[in-house]
């Protein structure tokens, strides 16, 4: 199929399935506190609502990033669709976040400077990992094309778990789940508001909500690469680990900012250097054998 035709249907189809996910997420959610729980749909009900509201911004300044925000999370989707560089991914979607932190900081909210700053400290705990695992695929690879990781007749998870561990720690961060929804208090339940989207509102608000819908499928289809031959077998494994995830919010509370980087450093961070010092040590053993 054409490159461009792919990348159409994407930006297209993409956010109805994170959307539908997010649908998901509040039903399963509220079963787990005893509650009903809102319709699957429900996410669309609101985006469309909130696509109805007044347009009010803190400034010229905070829509500048959260379109960067978009378009960069749009971008780094695109680069997993297209197997295209997964480094290269990587930098992007680490640009994306720092957008979204600096859109927090163009307003004069204190909640939103709090949850901005938070917000940082959250890509100083999973970009590490983030980079580890790119590093992971060239040394199994040897290259960062993700191209490469379809071909490959091993999967990543075979020679990689340690590091497939470490990114499911840093999906907790990615999702916004408890015990690390820090920045943004999806749920409601901490003393941030709603941190940094304090200021969004509106058309501008459903932006964001947009972005995560993208980028829920980005982190899923970035679990799946684990095992993406056959590519069914890792997307049931993506969903089982997201339905993990909805768990793991449900049964822990909050932590700290610094509980987190400690945390995600000691454990992801670890995990991520012994499995490629294990990798190389190994291959040096096999060559001089």
């Amino acid at each position: 199929m054409n490159a461009w035709i792919i990348a159409i249907v994407t930006v297209i189809v993409a956010p109805f399935i994170g959307g539908f996910l997010a649908g998901i997420d509040r039903r399963i959610t509220a079963r787990l506190q005893g509650r009903f729980g809102p319709p699957i749909l429900q996410p669309f009900y609101d985006f469309f609502k909130l696509l109805g509201k007044s347009k009010i911004a803190a400034s010229r300044l905070q829509l500048m990033w959260i379109y960067a925000y978009l378009v960069l999370m749009i971008t780094a989707l695109l680069f997993l669709v297209l197997r295209l560089d997964i480094l290269l991914m990587m930098f992007i979607l680490g640009f994306a976040g720092v957008c979204f932190a600096l859109g927090g900081f163009s307003s004069r909210s204190p909640y939103s400077h709090l949850g901005a700053n938070r917000e940082l400290m959250q890509m100083l705990a999973y970009e590490p990992v983030l980079l580890f695992l790119a590093l992971g695929v060239y040394a199994q690879n040897g290259s960062f094309l993700i191209s490469q990781i379809y071909a490959s007749p091993t999967p990543l998870i075979s020679r990689l778990w340690p590091i497939f561990i470490a990114l499911l720690v840093i999906l907790t961060i990615k999702l916004r789940k408890s015990p690390f929804d820090l920045s943004t208090s999806h749920h409601a339940h901490q003393e941030l508001v709603k941190g940094i989207m304090t200021e969004y509102s509106g058309p501008y608000y459903a932006l964001i909500e947009l972005t995560e819908w993208y980028e829920i499928v980005l982190v899923l289809g970035i679990v799946s690469l684990f095992v993406a031959n056959p590519l069914w077998v890792g997307i049931i494994i993506a969903l089982a680990a997201y339905v993990l995830e909805l768990f793991v919010d449900n049964i822990t509370a909050r932590m700290t900012v610094g509980w987190m980087v400690r945390f995600v450093w000691s454990v992801g961070v670890t995990l991520c250097i012994l499995n490629l010092i294990w990798f190389w040590v190994f291959a040096a053993f096999k060559g001089v054998s």
